[in-house]
């Protein structure tokens, strides 16, 4: 008979769930951010966060024989990860935009690891945006693990390849295949200025003319916050607006839809609208939808839209006061 190595199957060490619970508590936002790197779902990653944590409890005996906990803690999650994207089915073959992508959602910028956690991975803004996000998805699962281990997380290439079991060339060689996709699908020239680790003052000045042109139902003013080529996606709507006339409907239709009230946020180190539509009947603005922004100097260049189930990880309430 298989040993139980569940907590139901040990007795109660009020001291081990102690200091278990503080290894969480210490790895529990880099490695949801892991996670989301690997899957492009929040809601995924917190789940694959908890399912690595209960195999971690499973194993716990294990402890005292790691050296470096938290990156046992990775290899549990990354193969938690490998074994989700397999029974999902969530990787891409082609992806000309977001919709593509049906399983994105946005990372809540509050959510990320405190500024003071002394093990919490620095995030840049090229490795959690939207872009950089869908671009892993059209990875082969090893060669995403192994560009996130090796190149955001900076793993030397033995350990990936430990983790991987593959060896050094085969890592090197799944190494050279991702870093060729993600320079076809995101070019340097495009990721160059996307260092900073929130959005900038001026995506910040462009947030708030979108803000004050929405809530206005000017839909002049907010056309005129458009690049000429801006692109519009819903997920996991399949749709696909591009260029300013497809938004002109988009623009006219929300202005006809009632009265809105945006509250300025971030997500994916981008500026984004958590979007309020007044109820007619009792005056109450309720939750409806999350803008999400990319800019190009003083104009929009992307929105993608999520609906409004995340707003409680954002900090945000589903009715205004």
């Amino acid at each position: 008979m298989e040993t139980d190595h569940s907590a139901a199957g040990r007795p109660a060490d009020p001291a081990g769930d102690r200091s278990f619970s503080e290894l969480n508590d210490r790895h529990r936002h880099e490695l949801r951010v892991h996670c989301y790197r690997m899957l492009g779902s929040f809601e995924d990653a917190e789940d694959l966060v908890q399912e690595t944590f209960l195999r971690a409890w499973r194993r716990r005996d294990d402890l005292e024989l790691v050296e470096n906990v938290r990156a046992w803690l990775y290899r549990i999650a990354t193969n938690a990860c490998l074994d989700a994207i397999k029974a999902k089915g969530r990787r891409v073959h082609e992806l000309e935009s977001f919709r593509d992508i049906p399983w994105l959602e946005p990372y809540p910028d509050v959510q990320m690891a405190p500024a003071d956690n002394p093990h919490a991975a620095v995030v840049e803004r090229e490795t959690i945006e939207l872009t950089f996000l869908a671009v892993l998805q059209l990875l082969p699962p090893r060669q995403r693990a192994a560009l996130i281990l090796r190149d955001v997380l900076a793993w030397p290439v033995g350990d990936v390849g430990g983790l991987l079991e593959l060896s050094t060339a085969a890592v090197n060689s799944a190494l050279q295949r991702a870093r060729a996709t993600l320079r076809e699908h995101h070019p340097i020239e495009q990721r160059e200025t996307w260092t900073a680790a929130s959005p900038s003052a001026d995506e910040r000045a462009v947030l708030d003319r979108y803000i004050r042109a929405y809530e206005a139902g000017d839909t002049s003013a907010t056309l005129a916050l458009l690049a000429e080529d801006v692109r519009v996606t819903m997920p996991p709507a399949p749709f696909l607006f591009e260029g300013r006339d497809a938004i002109m409907g988009l623009a006219e239709r929300a202005r006809s839809t009632g009265t809105w009230r945006l509250v300025a946020t971030s997500a994916n180190r981008q500026p984004a609208a958590a979007c309020y539509l007044q109820d007619p009947d009792t005056g109450q603005f309720r939750a409806f939808k999350l803008d999400v922004l990319r800019t190009a100097g003083p104009s929009i260049a992307e929105i993608t839209t999520f609906g409004d189930k995340h707003f409680p990880a954002f900090g945000l309430p589903q009715v205004l006061a």
